[in-house]
């Protein structure tokens, strides 16, 4: 279970480096614009995302 949670963890910094690495400016774009939102709107969106992976992860297990 640790190793299947390490290796999630990794996943995900690597998918997340991704973008900045490869188009620094709209990585930049993007956070400018999320500091712009409202802290409701950031949850509701993270919520969201939370939603979703753990649909798919369901699916796909």
């Amino acid at each position: 279970m640790w190793r299947d949670l390490g290796t999630a963890l990794c996943l995900v910094l690597v998918i997340e480096g991704m973008l900045p690495f490869l188009s620094p400016r709209s990585w930049k774009a993007g956070v400018r614009q999320a500091l712009a939102l409202n802290d409701r709107s950031l949850r509701v969106m993270g919520l969201a995302a939370m939603l979703c992976g753990a649909g798919l992860l369901y699916l796909i297990r």
